[in-house]
Formats: C-alpha cells, sequence, structure tokens
C-alpha cells in the first residue's frame, strides 16, 4: 500500500473538514482490516495499526502455535513459529507482519474505500451536529447554492442547510448567489438528508427577527406573547412590557418606523401589526381587530369563544381581505372569533328572525334579506307568495319554493308553537354579507366568506 502521502492526507483533511485526527486514522485501520480480511479469510485474527513514525500502515496476524497445524488461518507449527520468535512455546499467540499489503485486490480496495468514506461522512456529521445544535432556534445567515425539486440549498460556510418549499416566503424568489437568512428550525443528529432544516415562514422566524431589531427584547423588558402569519401577506404579533414606563408597541416600531420596517423589509413587504397584550380577552381582541373599531364583546370563557360587534361601517375592515384579519386575531389569541356588525347582531335578538335563521338552508346572510325585505319569521316565510320570495331574496322559482316549503316544514315540526315578532311588510332591501367566523384552525377553515376587500 502506497503510505508516502498518507500522513499529510490525514493532517489535511482532519484541518478542513473539523474532523477529529484520531477518528480519520481509526477510519483507515478499519478499512484495511476489512480489505486484509477479504483477502487473506475472514477468520484470521488480524489487527492494523498506523505507524505515527513511518506514516506506515502495519498489519499483523496472529496464530496460535501448535504441535500439528489442523487449521492455516488460525493455528502455526512449532517449528516455523520459532524460525520467527526463537523463545516461543506452545499455545502461544504469534503476532506476524503480513511483509506486503499493497495488492489486497480489487473488491478488497473497493471495501476500504467505501469504509473510510462511510466513517468520515459519521465523523462529519458528527462535527456539524455539535456545531450547529446550540444554535438551534436561532437565526442563521447563508448564501444560495442551488435548487432542487423546489428546495433551496444554503451555504452556511462549513455545511449546507436545507430552505424547504414549504418554508420559502411566497411571491419572492432568490437566485444563485444571493444572501439570506432563516430560522434554524431543526438540527438532525442522524440524517441520510440534511442535517440542517431551514425556515422563513415560521412564527419563531418573525419573533427572532424583533429579538434582534428590538434591544428591549432581548433585555426582557419587552415580551413577545404571541405571533401569528401568513407568510408574504400579513402578520401580528402581541407584545407586553415589563416596566410601566416602557411602551413595548413604540419600542418594536422605533424612531419613525425604524425598526419594524427592517423586519418588513426582511420579510419581503410582509404587513405587520403590533398588537398590545391584555390578559382580559374583550380588550386583547379589541386590541387584535385593529384598525378596526370594537362596539362590544361578549365573552365566552368556557368555550373560548368571542363574539365581537362592530359598527356596520367597520365590519368589512374588521373581517379584512379574504377574512384574514380576523383570522389572524383568532390565531394570536387562540379564541374562537365570531365578528358580526351592530345591524345584524340586532336582528339575532329578534325572535323572528332566529326562527327564519332556524329554517335549513338558511343562513344569516339569506336571513338578512328575508328580515329587511319584510318577512321577519319562519312563519311569515311560509305564508309568504312566491313572487315575494323570489323579489326579496333574489331567487328562482324553485328556491322560493324550496325555502317557503321548508318554513313550513319547520314550523310544523316544532308543533306550530312559534313566539315570533308581529310580521311587517317592508320595501325588499340587501344587508350586509352573511356572519363572519375565525376560529384557530388552519387558514382556509372558518373564514369570512365574500368579504369586502377593504384596504
Amino acid at each position: 500500500m502506497n503510505t508516502e502521502n498518507l500522513k499529510r492526507i490525514i493532517e489535511q483533511i482532519s484541518r478542513d473538514k473539523g474532523i477529529d485526527r484520531a477518528l480519520l486514522v481509526e477510519a483507515i485501520e478499519e478499512a484495511v482490516r476489512s480489505a486484509a480480511r477479504k483477502k487473506y479469510g475472514s477468520r484470521r485474527d488480524i489487527e492494523v495499526q498506523f505507524n505515527e513514525a513511518t506514516g506506515e500502515i502495519e498489519v499483523f496476524q496472529y496464530r496460535t502455535v501448535v504441535d500439528e497445524v489442523e487449521d492455516e488461518e488460525t493455528e502455526i507449527g512449532l517449528e516455523d513459529a520459532r524460525k520467527l520468535d526463537p523463545e516461543i512455546e506452545l499455545d502461544d499467540d504469534l503476532g506476524e507482519k503480513i511483509p506486503d499489503i499493497a495488492d489486497l485486490g480489487r473488491i478488497a480496495a473497493q471495501s476500504a474505500k467505501q469504509v473510510i468514506i462511510h466513517r468520515m461522512r459519521d465523523a462529519e456529521r458528527d462535527v456539524i451536529y455539535d456545531m450547529f445544535r446550540d444554535r438551534q432556534g436561532s437565526i442563521v445567515n447563508g448564501i444560495v447554492q442551488r435548487f432542487e425539486r423546489g428546495n433551496m440549498i444554503i451555504n452556511l460556510g462549513r455545511t449546507d442547510a436545507v430552505l424547504p418549499r414549504d418554508g420559502q416566503i411566497p411571491k419572492r424568489s432568490f437566485k444563485q448567489g444571493d444572501r439570506i437568512r432563516a430560522y434554524l428550525q431543526e438540527v438532525r443528529q442522524d440524517s441520510r438528508d440534511s442535517q440542517l432544516i431551514l425556515s422563513r415562514t415560521c412564527n419563531e422566524f418573525l419573533s427572532k427577527l424583533f429579538e434582534l431589531e428590538v434591544p428591549e427584547i432581548a433585555e426582557g423588558i419587552v415580551k413577545i406573547m404571541g405571533v401569528a402569519r401568513e407568510p408574504g401577506f400579513r402578520a401580528k404579533i402581541a407584545v407586553s412590557s415589563t416596566e410601566s414606563d416602557v411602551d413595548p408597541v413604540g419600542a418594536c416600531v422605533g424612531l419613525k418606523g425604524s425598526r419594524v420596517q427592517n423586519v418588513v423589509q426582511e420579510l419581503q413587504g410582509e404587513r405587520i401589526d403590533i398588537v398590545p397584550w391584555s390578559p382580559d380577552p374583550a380588550k386583547y381582541v379589541y386590541n387584535a381587530l385593529a384598525p378596526a373599531e370594537v362596539s362590544m364583546v361578549i365573552v365566552d370563557e368556557d368555550n373560548h369563544q368571542l363574539l365581537v360587534v362592530v359598527p356596520d361601517d367597520q365590519l368589512s375592515l374588521a373581517i379584512g381581505r379574504q377574512g384574514q384579519n380576523v383570522r389572524l386575531a383568532s390565531r394570536l389569541m387562540s379564541w374562537r372569533i365570531d365578528v358580526k356588525s351592530e345591524s345584524r347582531y340586532a336582528n339575532l335578538e329578534d325572535k323572528g328572525y332566529r326562527s327564519l335563521v332556524a329554517v335549513p338552508g338558511i343562513d344569516e346572510t339569506l336571513a338578512d334579506k328575508l328580515f329587511a325585505g319584510g318577512i321577519t319569521s319562519a312563519s311569515a316565510l311560509a305564508a309568504a307568495e312566491i313572487e315575494q320570495i323570489k323579489a326579496v331574496a333574489k331567487v328562482d322559482d324553485e328556491r322560493a319554493e324550496d325555502l317557503k316549503d321548508m318554513a313550513a316544514m319547520n314550523i310544523a315540526t316544532a308543533g306550530g308553537a312559534e313566539s315570533e315578532s308581529e310580521v311587517v311588510q317592508a320595501p325588499a332591501a340587501e344587508s350586509e354579507s352573511g356572519a363572519e367566523q375565525a376560529s384557530p384552525e388552519p387558514a382556509g377553515e372558518g373564514e369570512a366568506q365574500d368579504a369586502p376587500q377593504p384596504e
């Protein structure tokens, strides 16, 4: 085996890869041992040592001294043994250096190569794990190296990390060579793929960015109480202060908005609402739904549910575009939030209106239209003319007949007894869009439907 440059190679790999030199030597010894056994027999007692002085790999085989040899792989005759060591006795173990191991054979050499590569990868994984395990949960800086099946490979200097597709902010594409910051979400010790998993869409990334920008957060004076994000679009962050003379919102906004703007720029224009936290859920939701005004909040502590009543002209603002504002507020608080306008809330106080909503197939949006058009109860709907229902509800003949039949069936099922307000005929008119709800479920569930699009 050519060992002329082996010592130098070991030193260079240890220095460049940060791998312990002893681990490299052990890997080489194991590889040569495996190759020698393939060549000379797996039953032989073979030991391999790296000679530090000469930089040479030395291979020894050990055999037991016997009178009569039955197994040449494990035994040696006394006469032959004394040629090597005149003082050897029966039953002693004799170590014999194999003089020429340069030619271990193609298969054995390939096996040695695979063992060395495997051990080096294991050692390098351990080095990476030890280097980054204490940095898990922090922000790291890197350079975009390449793209693989939608994932982004980020070079962090000593190693590469993966920024998965679902960890990338929409609407913005990086190109090779760009500098990037991300949250180190996971450090894996044993992984065939990347050990380091990054994210730019998790809530923790936003929290850490504010921690870097706002000294009061790093010092513990201002605390982040909650974060809710729809990455690339909008986010809400709730903050509180441990000192009465420190305004947590002002600290996060910074002079002329400098601090929050730095975070917004890093998140590629994501709109950020900084919300004062409160232990009172009614006050908290009032802050969380800003800039919309709130008229009244009804708190259901047992079910973690809030009924929020807002002025009619504030409904679309409270709900937000496609329900985004109320949805983020709900996630921020981990409470279910039901937002209603003052007019709809007033309608719900009417027994006749509630009887309309109780009819299968009638939601609050349709009930609003019927109620505003003078059909103010289920019995009024059952007694109304088809043409009136069509005009008020803006439906076709078939749908109008279905509504009329369902109302009559619902009254009959209830035994015909209703305590309803008096039926008052009024011109047909439309109210606002239907009841808007949000819950701390994944985006898309319990969202506000057909909400106006405020800006």
